[in-house]
This record gives structure tokens, sequence and C-alpha cells, in this order.
């Protein structure tokens, strides 16, 4: 009989909680925005670009300073950085609950993209070193991401009492007690990583990768007011594609690259990439576009709208928690597999879906879609911790962060463009974003198939990895 895992020692779980608390702040903020998009709509008299600059200027800041934010965590330790990035993100959810106008809302969620951006590569930075054993590692990463899951189980359902009882604004002031008690919990228990004070940061990279996600998700956003032959759309699209080559070159020469490309060079990493923008692609852009289904189309209020997410989001938790338990025994590729088939196949049972569907037609796709992403977010993190360098683990999950909340912001963009409460017919945009989240799904999938040849035993790996060389050398 197989001896169960405890945590090492009480720092361990007291580390756990911490990074745990922060990831619950960043993942709250995310299903609650999206019930309040109706509500902020009318109230602040926004059309349907600024709603998606409301949440995309939030993912945008995050996926831009990601990098940095691990290179910074390397350098300077994982519990100073992450302290800070709870202060950011608290102080601008204050901002963003006192807004009374869509320029001071979409600044201060660019703060808290930043303040979110500094917590995640330095909270996974966290946990690496508290769980070095592997197998214990990949139980506390899964509960980490299941407390996570368990806020965005929450969030819909008490954004809508939030929204329907206080107004839009307390969706974000609900943030300051969280992150008070997690900045002290920071502060006092956490243990820390070693930092690195030769490492230096990439300004010219950070500048380069600001400037080609800026202009690529202009162009996405556009799209659907201007077209995608709009002058203005073409014009970002180039910015994006040339500041994004001149980012390659300089990474390739720089000494201290904001994204190492040696990092590349493990399958592990590239699928685990792919994969997360896949899910952030599907699931964000989803969540964006079933908001404005429900409350545009279906006229629900934005209470109904969080119970009508239940079903995708309650289940989260629990199908973290297996995906860990999947991990430790059999490899991360086998939950990856299942889950973007299951994700694809919600995908597609949602493009049946019609304005008077019933609750349980609804219901169904959005189950199998919630599960099925749910076991594949623990065993990318997982497999990227797995096969990098104890000293480059910041920068290794900034870059899986960054390319999960990049599908993030083209799945918003994209499905915004198709289903916006202008058209006569939201049904249809949805079908059509809902066949474009399983094509995405199911690229991903293919490329698990072909790229991970083994299990991924955590174990095995670990062990290779720790025999090989770091990036840098």
């Amino acid at each position: 009989m197989r001896k169960q895992l405890s945590f090492p020692t009480r720092s361990s779980r007291l580390a756990l909680l911490a990074t745990s608390l922060g990831f619950v702040l960043i993942c709250l903020d995310v299903t609650v925005v999206n019930v309040a998009l109706a509500r902020m709509r009318d109230s602040l008299n926004l059309d349907s670009t600024a709603l998606e600059w409301v949440v995309n200027a939030y993912t945008l800041a995050f996926a831009s300073f990601l990098l940095s934010a691990g290179a910074l965590a390397d350098r300077f330790g994982a519990r100073r950085i992450f302290a800070a990035g709870f202060a950011v993100f608290t102080c601008a959810s204050v901002g963003c609950g006192l807004s009374a106008g869509a320029a001071m809302l979409i600044a201060a969620r660019v703060l808290q993209g930043i303040g979110a951006a500094l917590c995640v590569p330095s909270s996974l930075a966290l946990l690496g070193a508290a769980f070095p054993d592997p197998q214990a590692r990949a139980k506390a990463v899964s509960i980490w991401a299941g407390t996570a899951a368990l806020a965005l189980g929450a969030g819909p359902l008490v954004g809508g009492v939030l929204v329907d009882r206080f107004g839009w604004p307390a969706i974000f002031l609900i943030n300051v007690p969280i992150g008070v008690a997690g900045i002290w919990l920071t502060v006092a228990h956490a243990p820390d990583t070693k930092g690195h004070a030769a490492r230096r940061i990439d300004l010219a990279g950070q500048t380069l990768a600001v400037i080609a996600l800026v202009g690529l998700t202009y162009a996405v956003v556009e799209s659907g007011r201007l077209g995608w032959t709009g002058m203005t759309v073409l014009a970002g699209l180039a910015v994006a594609i040339v500041a994004g080559g001149l980012f390659v070159m300089v990474e390739a020469r720089h000494a201290e690259p904001l994204l190492p490309l040696a990092l590349f060079r493990h399958a592990a990493v590239n699928v685990s990439a792919l994969t997360g923008l896949s899910l952030n692609f599907g699931y964000y852009g989803l969540m964006f576009a079933m908001s404005l289904f429900f409350q545009s189309a279906r006229h629900d209020t934005p209470l109904e709208t969080g119970l009508a997410f239940l079903p995708m989001t309650a289940v989260v938790t629990v199908a973290n928690v297996a995906s860990g338990s999947l991990t430790a025994r059999f490899g991360y590729r086998l939950p990856m597999v299942v889950g973007q088939a299951l994700a694809a196949l919600g995908y597609l049972s949602l493009a049946f879906v019609r304005v008077d569907s019933s609750a349980l037609a609804v219901a169904l796709p959005l189950l199998m879609v919630g599960v099925g992403v749910a076991l594949a977010v623990p065993s990318i993190n997982t497999a990227v911790l797995t096969h990098v360098d104890p000293s480059w683990m910041g920068i290794a999950s900034g870059v899986l962060n960054t390319a999960r909340q990049i599908g993030g912001v083209l799945g918003v963009g994209l499905f915004g463009a198709l289903v916006r409460p202008e058209f006569d017919d939201l049904a249809e945009g949805l079908h059509h974003a809902a066949i474009l989240a399983a094509l995405v799904t199911l690229a991903s999938l293919v490329s698990i198939v072909l790229g991970l040849r083994t299990s991924g035993s955590i174990v095995t790996d670990d062990r290779a990895r720790r025999l090989s060389s770091s990036p840098r050398e």
C-alpha cells in the first residue's frame, strides 16, 4: 500500500497558503469582472470595445511583465517580489473600485496586471524552494492551482451577488482584505529563494515585448470595430511583427536575456507553453463571450449569469486535485491529453447552444470545459518545474504564464469581435467562437501527443533535469 505524502514542515504549509492566497486574488478577479461587464457598460456608458479593454488591459499588463517579474524574483528573491506584487494588486483594486470612467478603470486594471505579474512567477519559485521532493511538489502545485480554481469557481456566484446587491465596484474592493492577509502571511512566514545579484534586467527586451504585445492586442481588439483591413489594425499587426522580430534578435544576443531561448530546447517547455496558450484562449474568451450572451441575449441578471457559470467553475477544484494525483502517479502527459480532449468536446458542444436552450443543454458543455481545463493546468506547471534548473524557475514559470496570458488576450479579443451586444444574432457569433476555441484546443492536443513521447514521470524527468546543464551554461 502506497504511503500518502505529507508536507515536510510547517513553513512549507505556510508557504503553500501564502502562494495560494496570491493566486486566489488573481483568479478571483478574472471571473468576477466578466460577470459585471453588463453593469459596467450601463453604469459607465462603455461600448463593446471599451469592455474588451477593461478585460484585456489587465491581461495585457500581466502578460507583458511576467518575464521581467520572473527575472526580478530570481535576482531579488521570490518572497520580496511576491509581497510587492500583493501590495500593487491590492492598491490597484481600490483604484478600480473608485473609478468614475473608462480611462481610470482601464489604467487601474493595468496596475492590477502588473501586480499579478509580480505574484505568479515568484509564487511558483517559492513552491519549488519549499517542496524540493518532486512528488510532494506535484501535490503542492495541484493544491496551489486548486485553491485558485476554487476562486474561479466561486467568482461568478460571488460576483453576481456583489453586483446585484452592492454594485460593480464591490467586485474589486473585495480584493482588499484578501490582499492585506496575503501580504502579512508572506512577510511573516513564507520562505525565500536565494537571490542572484548578478542577474540583470533586460530593459530592451522588456520594452520590445510590451510594444509587440500592445500592437497585437490593439489589432485584435479593434478588429471587431474596424475590421481586419482597417489601417490602424494593420498598423498594429505590423508593429507587433516588427517588435516581435527585434525582440528575438535582442534576446539571442543579450548576455542576460529576458527570455533565454535555450529554455525552448526542452520539448516539455514548448508543449506546456502552447497548451497554456490554448487553455486561456478558450477559457478566458468563453467567459467574456458567454457573459455577454447570458446578459444581452438571454437577459439574465448578474446573479443568474454567475449561477449559469457554476457548472464550469465549481468542478475546477476537484479536477485540479485529481490532476495532481494523476500526475504524481502516471506523469504529466496523461492529464494534459485527457484535459484537452474534454475541453475540445465541450467547446464543440457549445456550437449547438441557442438562446432558448435549456439550462442543462448549456451546463453540460461548460462542465466539460471546466473539467478539461482544470485537469491540464497543474500538469503543465509540473512539467515546466520538472525540466528547468532551479535557478531558472522564476523565468521559466514566467514564460509559461506569459503564454497563457497571451492566449487570454487573443481569446477575449477574437471572441469579443464575434459576440458583440449590438449584433442581432449573438448565438451565431458564440457558435463561431466555440468552434474556433475547439480548433485551437485540438491543435494543442496534437502537439502534446507528438511532442511528448514519454508519459512524463516526475521522478525520472526530475533526475534527468538535475543531471543536465542549466540553460545559461
